[in-house]
């Protein structure tokens, strides 16, 4: 792991560099199976199932028998766990309801909003080496608050087909409409072109390896909306002499052991507090299970020494982290000039492992420096504003002139007409 000690501000480009990965060279394979599901249907994904997955499917849904015997193998304080999450993300998710006004812009001419749900989103929840059954809670939930009618969870199955527990549990509490044991890019699309089992939705959410990614991108270029582009996970933490080591370390190592292709980066302006640092995440490093993956994660990471707080409020905004932790003691007035992160983590007692799980904020969030445009997934990601208009007789006569100027101006008569003949026709 690299320590940098007063870069200047020439070098911070190459410092905000992400180890993602270019997917560009996947399209082909990807393209080939997007093409085969979307003749064969749920031939073409139980075929890709088995290539890819090693498994053999009678059924790509899951049954009420597989529901009732996963709720039976959860350990009562898991299901608690879940629930007390699922309550937290409703809670702060149903808070954005959005309440339309209608607005008189001009006499006799009123304007308004109305959010209407998306009506079928599909959700992707990856297989990989650890059951996200909390990214089940952090879509699902949202999705059956904004009013989406299907919400469609595709995941891989392990090799005897089954899902695990947890995932169909957590999927059960928030209100999954159908789950269907399909993975990586057959998964993809089968959520965006329909099945025989699958249906065809209207947006997909969810994170996944970058063959999922690849599949996304492809897919959203004319057929279907996604949620957000998708990278590798990153924390950035901002810290200073009175923050405590150990914090730190296990922050570090807490996002790093996402995966090897994770970035962790401290920055801060107290050098003496480098070393205790170094010593702390060596010391946490080693007590780790998963300690082979969190190691070659940290190859990817660094701490940066910067000379003051405006360069460390000007570093995080160009580097736009998906989270950013705060362990300063003047952490409220730093928040005030972030403009660029996914989710913020604010004082000592704050770990991103609570917006992961339990808080209430959501985790799905902008990876790779998109935070500079992108916001996290919330309950306007599942929902559309459709615009409505209503203009009485006084209101065309109001506006009308102001109308027919600037269609003949841009030279569209039938635009000016529209206008002009239902004020002699009054």
């Amino acid at each position: 792991m690299e320590v940098i000690k007063y870069p200047p501000r020439s070098q911070w480009n190459e410092l905000i560099k992400r180890p993602a990965l270019d997917v560009s060279g996947l399209f082909d394979t990807v393209q080939t199976v997007l093409d085969e599901v979307r003749k064969e249907g749920d031939k073409a994904v139980k075929r890709y199932g088995e290539k890819f997955d090693n498994v053999s499917l009678q059924s790509l849904l899951v049954s009420g028998e597989e529901f009732a015997e996963a709720e039976k193998n959860i350990p009562e304080e898991l299901k608690e766990a879940i629930r007390t999450a699922k309550d937290n993300i409703e809670k702060f998710h149903a808070s954005q309801q959005f309440t339309g006004e209608k607005i008189e812009t001009t006499a006799g001419v009123t304007c308004w909003q109305k959010a209407v749900a998306i009506e079928k989103v599909g959700l992707y929840i990856p297989g990989g080496t650890a059951p996200l059954f909390s990214t089940v809670l952090m879509l699902a939930v949202p999705a059956r608050i904004a009013g989406c009618k299907e919400i469609v969870l595709c995941t891989p199955p392990n090799r005897v087909g089954k899902v695990h527990p947890a995932i169909l549990f957590a999927a059960k509490v928030a209100g999954v409409s159908k789950i269907c044991k399909a993975g990586g890019i057959q998964a993809i699309a089968a959520l965006t072109y329909g099945t025989e089992s699958i249906p065809k939705v209207y947006k997909i959410f969810g994170p996944g390896n970058q063959y999922v990614t690849a599949a996304k991108q492809l897919v959203s270029l004319r057929d279907v909306a996604i949620d957000m582009p998708a990278g590798p996970s990153e924390v950035q933490i901002i810290a200073d002499g009175n923050a405590n080591p150990a914090f730190i370390a296990v922050d570090f190592l807490s996002q790093a052991e996402h995966g090897a292709d994770s970035q962790s980066i401290l920055v801060t302006t107290d050098e003496s507090i480098v070393m205790d640092v170094l010593q702390a995440i060596d010391e946490q490093l080693f007590e780790l299970p998963r300690k082979e993956l969190t190691s070659q994660s940290l190859r990817n990471s660094r701490i940066i020494v910067l000379k003051d707080q405006e360069e460390v409020i000007s570093f995080t905004n160009q580097y736009a982290p998906e989270h950013l932790i705060m362990q300063t003691t003047n952490y409220r007035e730093i928040a005030e000039q972030i403009e660029n992160a996914g989710s913020v983590f604010m004082g000592p007692y704050t770990p991103e492992s609570a917006g992961d799980y339990a808080s209430g904020t959501n985790h799905t969030l902008p990876t790779n420096g998109y935070a500079r445009a992108y916001s996290g997934v919330n309950l306007d990601s599942f929902i559309k504003k459709i615009t409505f208009q209503e203009i009485t007789r006084e209101g065309i006569q109001n506006l009308g002139k102001t109308i027919e100027i600037m269609a003949a101006n841009e030279q569209l008569d039938a635009h000016k007409n529209a206008v002009t003949i239902r004020i002699k026709n009054m």
